[in-house]
């Protein structure tokens, strides 16, 4: 019945999904923000019990403050006053104050809105492709998570497996359900092998690149994430997913080279380009293939 509806007035769906987009991408720069802080708590808090020191909380996290993806609400980086309801709406609040805090009028960074944005239009993108479907339905979270992982990892150079991990097992339940009938997105066989061959054509990678020059080239993360991604898209398409990933890193890790914004020892998160490959070839996998084969074979 909803299909029905939504096949026949197709705009209700799209501006559905534009707007959670809006409200998932507000939460994703939540996320993005307090989930690193969160884990560095723990971790400690870990090294002070075995220590047996009395743990120092940050400024922004006193000690007995509860501090989650919900609590304390959300306050201005520079005075630190809490942000209203009425001045936390995606987009809507950052144009009607131009960009600034209500109370002491700092400026607020413009990655607020262009997250809620982007998280909006790749939520659009899913539907174009999908429609109303299960796929849309499955994509749309795997498509968010994805979008927090890069964030993250652009800001702190590594990747949750709080993230990581529940989207590799969400992968293989998936292809494990969908296995009666036809399959979502790959078959459970695939799914597995491509977890497996996800998570250790990137270890041997680092593995040689240690071997050769004693440091080390990416993390474990990215093993991880990759190891997702082929749950998700099956062993077939791995090879389109790095291809994409280093091409990309490729090409903007030179431009920042070039235009002098980064040295050659300074760390590029590859995590965002492998989230960013994996998601193009969730959309259009099966189409760049038929390209490729077509124009080279």
């Amino acid at each position: 019945m909803y299909a029905e509806f939504l096949e026949l007035y197709p705009g209700v769906l799209f501006i559905a999904v534009g707007l959670m987009g809006l409200l998932v991408g507000s939460f994703l720069n939540v996320v993005a923000y307090r989930l690193p802080i969160m884990m560095e708590r723990a971790w400690r808090r870990q090294c002070a019990e075995l220590a047996a020191e009395q743990l120092k909380e940050p400024p922004h996290a006193e000690e007995g403050q509860a501090f989650d993806l919900w609590r304390p609400r959300s306050g201005c980086p520079s005075c630190g006053a809490s942000v209203a309801a009425y001045d936390n709406v995606p987009l809507v609040s950052y144009l009607s104050l131009r960009g600034r805090c209500r109370h002491c009028g700092a400026t607020i960074s413009a990655r607020y809105p262009l997250v809620e944005a982007g998280a909006a239009l790749l939520g659009l993108a899913v539907v174009s492709v999908f429609g109303p479907s299960w796929q849309t339905l499955i994509l749309l979270p795997v498509t968010w998570t994805l979008l927090a992982l890069s964030l993250i990892d652009i800001d702190r150079q590594y990747l949750p497996d709080s993230l990581t991990l529940p989207l590799l097992w969400a992968g293989l339940l998936v292809a494990a359900l969908s296995g009666a009938g036809e399959p979502l997105f790959t078959d459970l066989n695939s799914a597995v092998i491509g977890a497996a061959a996800g998570y250790l054509s990137l270890w041997s990678v680092y593995q040689l690149f240690k071997l050769a020059t004693g440091k080390e080239g990416m993390g474990y993360g990215d093993f991880k994430l990759l190891a997702a991604l082929g749950a998700w898209l099956g062993w077939q398409l791995l090879p389109l997913v790095i291809l994409l990933s280093a091409a990309v890193g490729a090409l903007l890790g030179g431009a920042l080279l070039a235009l002098g914004g980064k040295s050659r020892q300074t760390p590029i998160p590859f995590g965002p380009y492998l989230a960013a490959a994996g998601w193009i070839t969730l959309l259009w996998g099966g189409e760049l293939t038929r390209w490729y084969v077509e124009a080279f074979f």
